[in-house]
């Protein structure tokens, strides 16, 4: 028998609903593995279930999709995991936030020596999300010019990070001068303060005529609509998340208006939702990880028992880069 302090949330509502328990927790069933973690990556999505903004989840649960840590015991059938590896864990359903937890063997991908836990639970879900769009929503190459909105946060800048490093042109929006300098340095080309009037002229001059052939969007109503004017002809908007609330409905005739444009709202989880999918594409991440393309910055490190304040400082966009729990 093992024991697990967990952060749960007692009820929809604010980051006061997040209260630690201690739960007793079986040995591993067939196909399962026990994970001592050691980090926990915190996500937008988390505060989004916290709040009851995502449908299907009942209260109480334990928020978290991403995390990393130590294999402490195996069930049957755990093929080519072993007790002391290390690994990283990408959850379909919430539950990361908790020191050791029980996870099907098909959500655990080894870690190579060259990604660290804290690298490893803040770039998972991230990183998964990055590539997919860059590799699956679309393929970005060389040439390709593309806008990322909120390019400082914790996606943005593995977005920002990658897209270059495939020959991208890359520029950004962010929510302050302090955030803009942070998404520079990330890689864009150019990024300009979305909390400021005139940012989507100020960006459209910067595009030029030519504007974008992509715009990832995870910001959502304050920026959608502006997002149609900012890429060309037959271009594509990705609306990946809604940080200032759902991006608003738009009827086909007005993607038609703006130059035939391709719409499109795509999830991380359908494209990891087998054991094969998940480390394929695991492996991408891992490999430009280890190389050096890509990296999380780390924007604010807490106890696991501070979750509450890593909710608080997220909603309040007072963060760049990622956030960690440490467990």
């Amino acid at each position: 028998m093992y024991q697990a302090t967990e952060l749960v949330c007692e009820g929809f509502g604010g980051p006061d609903t997040l209260r630690p328990r201690l739960r007793p927790l079986e040995k591993p069933r067939s196909g399962e593995v026990l994970v001592r973690q050691t980090a926990i990556g915190v996500n937008f999505i988390d505060t989004m279930q916290r709040r009851g903004l995502v449908p299907g989840l009942e209260t109480p649960f334990v928020p978290g999709f991403e995390s990393a840590g130590i294999i402490e015991a195996i069930g049957p059938d755990a093929q080519g995991l072993e007790v002391g590896q290390r690994v990283a864990v990408f959850r379909m359903r919430p539950g990361a936030y908790a020191d050791r937890v029980l996870v099907p063997c098909d959500r655990v991908v080894a870690l190579p020596p060259q990604v660290d836990d804290r690298q490893a639970a803040s770039l998972l879900f991230k990183g998964l999300t990055a590539q997919y769009l860059l590799r699956r929503t679309t393929q970005i190459g060389p040439g390709s010019r593309i806008v990322i909105h909120a390019a400082a946060g914790g996606v943005g800048q593995i977005l920002a990070r990658w897209a270059r490093s495939l020959g991208a042109e890359v520029f950004g929006t962010a929510g302050s001068t302090a955030k803009v300098d942070s998404a520079l340095k990330a890689g864009c080309m150019a990024c300009v303060d979305y909390s400021q009037s005139g940012w989507e002229d100020e960006l459209a001059a910067l595009l030029g005529p030519e504007k974008a052939d992509v715009v990832y969007d995870s910001v959502g109503a304050a920026t959608f609509m502006k997002s149609l004017n900012l890429v060309r002809r037959f271009g594509l908007v990705v609306v990946f998340g809604g940080a200032s609330g759902p991006a608003p409905a738009v009827t086909p005739e007005e993607l038609n208006r703006h130059g035939c444009l391709f719409l499109t709202r795509p999830s991380v989880f359908p494209h990891n939702d087998t054991a094969q999918t998940l480390r394929r594409n695991a492996a991408d991440l891992l490999e430009a990880v280890a190389a050096g393309t890509i990296f999380a910055d780390v924007g604010l490190e807490l106890p696991l028992s501070d979750a509450a304040t890593a909710h608080a400082e997220l909603e309040a966009r007072r963060t760049a880069g990622s956030i960690v729990l440490k467990a």
